[in-house]
Formats: C-alpha cells, sequence, structure tokens
C-alpha cells in the first residue's frame, strides 16, 4: 500500500505537512531569502514571497508552524484567486432585453490542447433554457453579439 502523504518535515530551511511544502532559498536578484510554497505534484510553486533575514543578518529565519500555516493560508487564497480569474476568463455572461423579454446568455469555453469548444446559452428570466448550441471559442460575447444571436432565432454562430 503506498502513503498519498509523506512523513512531515520540519527543518529551518524546508517545512513540509500534508499537501504543502515550504523552502526557505537565497533570493538570486539580492542578498535576501526568498521562501516557495509548493503543492504536492506541483513543479512550479503556488506562491514566492520574501523572507525574514535571521538575527545575524546573514542567515533566513528558520520556519515555524505559525509562519508555515501563514504561508499554506497564503498559497492557497493565491490559488483560489487564479482559479477565479481562469474561471471569469472563460466564462461570460450578459442580460439583454429583446422583444420585451430578459434574456440571459451565457458563454462557457472548455479549453483542450486539441482544440477547445464552446457552448452558447439563452436563459429566460426565470432561468429557464431557450437555447443552448455550441459555438466557436473565439467568439466574442457581448451585448451586440447577444442580441443578434437571439433576433437570428439563437442560429449557431459561425467562426
Amino acid at each position: 500500500m503506498t502513503q498519498d502523504i509523506q512523513d512531515p518535515i520540519h527543518e529551518d530551511r524546508v517545512w513540509s505537512d500534508e499537501h504543502w511544502t515550504a523552502r526557505v532559498i537565497k533570493n538570486e536578484d539580492d542578498d535576501g531569502w526568498a521562501v516557495a510554497m509548493f503543492l504536492d505534484g506541483q513543479v512550479e510553486p503556488a506562491l514566492v514571497g520574501p523572507w525574514t533575514m535571521g538575527r545575524n543578518k546573514k542567515d533566513p529565519k528558520p520556519l515555524d508552524t505559525s509562519a508555515f500555516n501563514t504561508l499554506v493560508k497564503t498559497a492557497k487564497e493565491v490559488i483560489r484567486r487564479s482559479e477565479q480569474q481562469r474561471h471569469a476568463e472563460l466564462n461570460k455572461n450578459v442580460s439583454i432585453t429583446v422583444g420585451g423579454q430578459r434574456i440571459r446568455v451565457e458563454l462557457a469555453i472548455v479549453p483542450d490542447e486539441e482544440g477547445a469548444t464552446a457552448t452558447l446559452r439563452a436563459l429566460n428570466e426565470f432561468d429557464e433554457e431557450l437555447a443552448l448550441v455550441s459555438a466557436p471559442p473565439n467568439f466574442r460575447l457581448n451585448t451586440a453579439s447577444a442580441e443578434a444571436w437571439v433576433v437570428s432565432g439563437f442560429e449557431k454562430p459561425r467562426t
């Protein structure tokens, strides 16, 4: 049976618990130190920030439980905000009024290395689906394009 979680490491420059690892590293840009937070299985750090010098003003301050917990919380927040931004880039919606009816038009893009796909959906004011069609992933959703789509009778947009 394999172990999903590695044993904790509590060293001055490396601290690891559960799914996170903090590594204190030499800052390449100056004489200071930085700390990098890695989520298990990830090559790139989720967070890199400055790290405090120790009392001798030469070596870094050792990691401890309190600092590690703060770094984990901050790294999780960075990841959450990044995911929110990515979601906002891939999912857009506009509300329009056509023929006296309030309609929300949503564009959802699904990224894929082979080729992204997208769907365009119209909902009435009661969130009842009026139409759902595939759309080109480069479709630009704005008020004018949403109105044109609805007025066309929800025809599939062309590239």
